[in-house]
């Protein structure tokens, strides 16, 4: 509820679907925790001493198990938010940011593998979206980065603000990016670059201005399709922890440490 007040503030208008919009914030913070963590524990078969008062049964530890071990993210959310909260696909699309197709999808991958999970580590996600994503913006192709969106792509400046919507995100974040806003006292110093680097197992973007880095994003992706960017711009403890894990230089732009968190 905290975040969600938050987001309110510094939201244009206010959410068309409040409870979906509630389970995003509640979704969002969820994945985000899950990246930090990235360590998933694997004795599942394994019972741990409980409380006396502990009714629940050893099934139901077993499928929980389950559920963290072997589904992905979006699985992981569209059941929960089906089966635990009784959410609509529409209402389950809008929190998740995507569409009721993609829901439908992952609700069968998901319900499949706790049924008889599959022991195999999952391929990872083809990158061919976020070279494409690069490409168009360092050719500074509007028109082909907005193909690459989602109608319903966020694009979120941590503790700062977002932008919903792929017609929004175009004319707003990536306009300014990649052309400046002289009108805004914002001005190129030199064109932007756009380079995909691996980060702690994730795909990241770093975007560059001269010879500095001066933005990381984070992307989630829908299929061929990206679904949401979290920019860092604002969030120089990010940057600066990032960039000197990669060795690569950095500037960041005087906004106070605690302003955004990662």
């Amino acid at each position: 509820m905290f975040r969600a007040f938050s987001s309110l503030g510094i939201m244009a208008e206010p959410p068309r679907n409040p409870k979906a919009w509630l389970f995003r914030v509640a979704s969002n913070f969820w994945l985000n925790r899950l990246r930090q963590k990235r360590e998933v524990p694997t004795d599942f078969g394994v019972e741990a001493p409980e409380p006396a008062t502990s009714a629940e049964p050893r099934a139901t530890r077993e499928a929980a198990g389950t559920l963290i071990a072997f589904l992905s993210p979006q699985e992981r959310a569209a059941i929960v938010l089906k089966d635990a909260f009784g959410l609509s696909l529409n209402e389950i699309a809008e929190a998740l940011s995507t569409t009721t197709g993609a829901i439908k999808a992952a609700l069968h991958r998901g319900r499949s593998k706790l049924v008889a999970p599959e022991l195999t580590e999952a391929a990872p996600v083809a990158p061919a979206v976020l070279d494409d994503f690069c490409e168009a913006f360092n050719a500074r192709d509007l028109d082909r980065l907005t193909a690459l969106l989602l109608d319903t792509a966020t694009l979120e400046y941590p503790g700062f603000k977002i932008e919903y919507g792929a017609k929004a995100v175009r004319d707003g974040s990536l306009k300014g990016t990649l052309f400046g806003c002289p009108e805004g006292g914002y001005e190129l110093v030199a064109p932007p670059r756009c380079e995909l680097r691996a980060h702690r197992g994730e795909s990241i973007m770093l975007w560059w201005s001269g010879d500095e880095v001066h933005a990381v994003v984070r992307i989630e992706l829908d299929g061929e399709r990206i679904a949401r960017l979290r920019n860092y711009y604002h969030a120089p403890e990010v940057i600066t922890e990032v960039c000197r894990e990669l060795d690569v230089p950095f500037r960041t732009h005087g906004y106070h440490p605690n302003s955004a968190s990662s």
